[in-house]
């Protein structure tokens, strides 16, 4: 792992030479400087941040995963994934031919009730289980709509647009672009289908997602506003799946707005999604399923304001954020985003220059959500940071102590 960053920058050197570019254009595209280059493709520095990866990869027109090296090395049995992935895409690609399935399909109500099975391993940031269970699930929602009509037929193309989201949620956590890219895709086509109003955003908030891979920030703030128009007329009425929608998607354009560089516009997204936070709390009745499996609450409005903050390069301003926030609402969230917020912690207090304190949340982090953090290039970067500077830190003292030793002479 340790030369991961030097590999990293081998890749993008070999990226760069085949297009015929100079360093120097490369760093003006980058808004960097021709050194920074040149240590970045020695592996000198670090990509600790998102955008910045993106923005490089697409400037060398590759995926980001090419220059990461994702799907990462591991042993077999943590390669097995890429089996489940492998049925998962089989049943996307034969989307619209007649299911292969033996017997008769369960009710859409019964189906609904397996999805929730994939809300708690998402939540629990299990996504090698989640490639196991999808494709039965993939190939009974398409059997359920061959033999149904009316609504009975419009719920089993939502049940399988959910079953997309998943897919796509998992193979962007473990690094498998196909997959991303066709889950998308089939997502788009069975929300049309389904029925349901807020199905077609959910499947945008996918595509926004996406489009953070080839650094366009404006197309994804876009397509953010798109989707939420799809969504205002719920949000007005208090529909609290609207109401929740609506309060994803802005977050999705905070995000993609930080990473453009629009920090005024990205705190007026956030800004948004608080408002929508405290209108679905203040929505009455019995709790409604989340159908969509769009993770929305006060905490995660919280976690990624931290999140924006440090797309900005302002960790000062993260670990204000963080003081502000209750240790119950981070509590309250799924494994999977306190994985995250954690993770962006330890990237907070390294580049505020406390390595101990990044440690220990970036212990935190795995500790939590194991999978997701191991996998994540932004972890590993931190990681790497860290081991650097105790390196560094051990070889100066040693230097130190062998003047004093006159080792040299």
């Amino acid at each position: 792992m340790l030369e991961e960053a030097e590999e990293i920058g081998r890749r993008a050197r070999r990226a760069r030479l085949r297009l015929g570019m100079p360093q120097a254009d490369l760093a003006a595209a980058l808004g960097k400087s021709q050194g920074w280059v040149s240590k970045m493709e020695r592996g000198l520095i670090e990509l600790d941040r998102v955008g910045l990866l993106n923005l490089l990869a697409a400037e060398l027109h590759v995926h980001p995963n090419d220059l990461i090296g994702r799907p990462y090395n591991s042993s077999p049995d943590e390669n097995q994934w890429q089996v489940a992935a492998s049925s998962v895409l089989r049943e996307l690609r034969r989307y619209d031919l007649t299911p292969i399935f033996d017997g008769i399909p369960r009710p859409a109500s019964q189906l609904w009730q397996e999805t929730t099975r994939l809300h708690r391993l998402r939540d629990a940031a299990a996504n090698v289980a989640i490639m196991q269970v999808l494709p039965d699930l993939f190939r009974e929602a398409r059997a359920l709509a061959e033999v149904s009509t009316g609504h009975e037929r419009e719920e089993a193309f939502a049940i399988y647009a959910v079953c997309c989201k998943f897919a796509h949620t998992a193979a962007h956590a473990l690094g498998h672009p196909e997959l991303v890219a066709m889950a998308c895709e089939r997502a788009a086509w069975s929300a049309r289908l389904s029925g349901d109003s807020v199905m077609p955003a959910m499947a945008d908030w996918m595509r926004v997602w996406d489009m953070w891979a080839t650094a366009d920030w404006a197309d994804a703030v876009a397509l953010s506003d798109k989707a939420l128009r799809s969504v205002q007329q719920g949000y007005d009425q208090g529909e609290p799946l609207a109401i929740r929608a609506w309060g994803s998607l802005q977050l999705r354009a905070a995000v993609s707005a930080a990473r453009g560089g629009l920090r005024a516009e990205a705190e007026d997204r956030i800004a948004h999604a608080r408002d929508a936070a405290d209108r679905l709390g203040e929505c009455s009745g019995p709790p409604v399923y989340d159908r969509h499996s769009l993770t929305f609450s006060p905490g995660n409005v919280q976690i990624h304001a931290i999140s924006v903050a440090l797309e900005m390069r302002e960790q000062r301003r993260a670990l204000a954020i963080n003081r502000k926030t209750s240790s119950e609402l981070v509590a309250g969230l799924p494994n999977s985003r306190q994985g995250h917020h954690h993770m962006d912690l330890a990237r907070a207090w390294l580049w505020d220059g406390n390595r101990d304190k990044a440690l220990k949340e970036l212990e935190k982090a795995e500790h939590i959500a194991p999978q997701l953090i191991r996998n994540h290039p932004i972890a590993r970067s931190t990681l790497r940071s860290l081991v650097y500077a105790e390196r560094a830190t051990t070889r100066e003292k040693l230097r130190r102590m062998s003047d004093r030793f006159h080792l040299d002479g």
